[in-house]
C-alpha cells in the first residue's frame, strides 16, 4: 500500500499544475548511474529542476568511466552526480586540469564510510568494545569472527592487511571471508535479528546501514601512507589505520556552469546525508518501491532539508510541498 501511495504521490507532484511557467531552462541532462543511492540522488534533482525551474530533464544511464569518458570526448552530460572521485583516474584529472569540468558540491556527507562495525546494541552493553584495542581483548564479546569481504573486492586487499597489521588471528578472532556481498549483508541481518554479536566490514550508504543501528569502531587515526600501502596485495609491512571518508562529488561542465549558473547552484546544495541516504535505501527496500518513489518520500519528509537547496523563485513553484 505504502508504494502505491508514492507511486500516486509522484504522479501528482510532477503533474504540469505545479510546474507554473518561468523563463526558459532548456534541456539539462544529467547522469543516473547504475546503483540505487545514484538513481534516488538524480530523481529528486530531476524533480526540483522540472518543477521548481522549468528545465527538461533527461536522465543518462551511466557508470564512473562511461561518465567520465562522455565528458572527455563529448562535454555531456552537463551534470554528473554520486562521482566517486577516488577512482576516476588520470582522465577525470586531466578534465579538471583543463578547468573543462568544476566540482560543485559532496552529494554525500561525509562521503562514501568504511569501517568495521558492531551492531550498536552490543557495544551498549560493553563500552569497552568502542575501540579495535577493546575488541581483541575480549573476542568472547564479538563472536570470535570477523567476517571479511568477497574475495576480488577491493575492500577484501585492505582488510586482509589490516588484519595482519592489528594481530587480529593472534588475538583469537578468526576471519571468515564471504563468498559473496549477499552472504555478508545475511550475516549482518541474521546476527542483529537475534541480538547477537556480528563484527565485521561494511560501507555506506546501504541498505544495511541503514536497517540496523551498527557502530563503527575505533580503529585508531588516519595514516595517509599506511592507507595507501594496505591498497597492495600482501603489501610489507602493513600498518594499522583508520579507512577516510571518500569523496563523492557533483560535477558540472564549464559550459553547462557559464550557461546555467542558477542550476549549478542548485546542484552545488544538493547534499545528502551518508546516514540519510542509508535510511531512504532501507525503506526502498522494504516497500518493494521504485527510486522514483524512494524520491518522492524524501522530498515529502524532509521540506526542511530539500528547501534550503532551491532559490526563492522554485520555492514559490514548490510551495504546495512545503506545507
Amino acid at each position: 500500500m505504502t508504494r502505491f501511495i508514492y507511486g500516486a504521490a509522484f504522479a501528482v507532484l510532477a503533474s504540469p499544475s505545479i510546474a507554473f511557467a518561468q523563463e526558459q531552462c532548456g534541456e539539462v541532462t544529467i547522469t543516473e548511474m547504475n546503483w540505487d543511492s545514484s538513481a534516488i540522488v538524480t530523481a529528486v534533482s530531476k524533480f526540483l529542476m522540472e518543477q521548481g525551474y522549468g528545465c527538461d530533464v533527461t536522465a543518462v544511464p551511466s557508470d564512473t568511466t562511461p561518465a567520465v569518458t562522455s565528458l572527455s570526448e563529448n562535454n555531456e552530460p552537463d551534470i554528473v552526480t554520486e562521482l566517486w572521485s577516488n577512482s576516476t583516474g588520470d582522465v577525470y584529472k586531466k578534465l579538471m586540469a583543463e578547468g573543462r569540468i568544476e566540482e560543485v558540491g559532496s552529494v554525500l556527507d561525509p562521503g562514501g564510510v568504511e569501517g568495521w562495525w558492531l551492531p550498536t546494541y552490543l557495544v551498549e552493553a560493553h563500552p569497552e568494545l568502542a575501540t579495535i584495542e577493546g575488541v581483541m581483548e575480549n573476542p568472547e564479546l564479538v563472536g570470535g569472527m570477523f567476517n571479511n569481504c568477497p574475495d576480488g573486492w577491493g575492500c577484501r586487499i585492505a582488510n586482509d592487511n589490516l588484519i595482519r597489521a592489528f594481530g587480529l588471528e593472534d588475538s583469537g578472532i578468526e576471519v571468515f571471508n564471504h563468498g559473496s556481498g549477499e552472504t555478508l549483508a545475511t550475516s549482518m541481518a541474521s546476527a542483529y535479528q537475534d541480538e547477537k554479536p556480528w563484527f565485521g566490514y561494511y560501507w555506506g550508504p546501504t541498505t544495511p546501514l541503514g536497517k540496523f543501528d551498527m557502530t563503527s569502531i575505533d580503529l585508531g587515526e588516519f595514516n595517509e601512507e599506511a592507507h595507501a600501502n594496505n591498497q597492495n596485495a600482501g603489501a610489507d609491512n602493513p600498518m594499522p589505520s583508520s579507512f577516510p571518508s571518500a569523496p563523492v562529488v557533483t560535477v558540472v561542465t564549464k559550459d553547462f556552469m557559464e550557461s546555467h549558473p542558477d542550476i549549478a547552484e542548485l546542484m552545488s546544495k544538493v547534499t545528502f546525508k551518508t546516514d540519510t541516504m542509508s535510511q531512504i535505501l532501507a525503506w526502498k527496500e522494504e516497500n518493494n518501491a521504485s527510486n522514483e518513489e524512494a524520491a518522492v518520500y524524501f522530498l515529502k519528509n524532509n521540506p526542511d532539508e530539500w528547501s534550503a537547496w532551491i532559490n526563492d523563485s522554485a520555492k514559490e513553484k514548490l510551495a504546495p510541498l512545503l506545507k
